[in-house]
């Protein structure tokens, strides 16, 4: 049986701030933005190429603003996601360089962190990609 992640909770004060900054920003794709009742708003976002999204709202999660950390995502290309995040205003770490990747951080508005890795040639996800490596 597999076990997919699907969507993963990021808490934010202010709602329309933060999918502004995904969006418009960061290059997510809006998926839904449903005003359910005075007490639930449910935004579900998701990064281009990805199978899992992200959600955030009013009543989506107990999390504080600002305490989800370290969600990462895989980028063919840290050196192209930076200047992309740079050129759109999000303020981009250096990349660093490690034996399993490069990776680029950043954070929203509230603080919320984010990792992007570019995997190493070595990787299984890129041999996966790459039919010549599967023979």
């Amino acid at each position: 049986m597999d076990w997919k992640i699907e969507l993963v909770a990021i808490p934010v004060t202010d709602v329309d701030r933060a999918k502004s900054f995904y969006v418009d920003q960061v290059g997510f794709n809006a998926d839904h933005d449903h005003v359910v009742s005075d007490q639930l708003r449910f935004v579900q976002l998701t990064p281009p190429g990805s199978a899992c999204s992200i959600v955030l709202g009013t009543g989506i999660t107990d999390m504080a603003p600002g305490s989800q950390r370290g969600v990462q995502i895989v980028v063919s290309d840290a050196e192209a996601a930076r200047a992309q995040l740079l050129a759109n205003d999000v303020e981009a770490s250096e990349i660093d360089e490690q034996p399993w990747g490069r990776f680029v951080y950043f954070a929203d508005p509230d603080g919320n962190t984010w990792a992007l890795q570019q995997l190493p040639e070595w990787a299984p996800a890129n041999q996966q990609a790459d039919p010549a490596a599967a023979s």
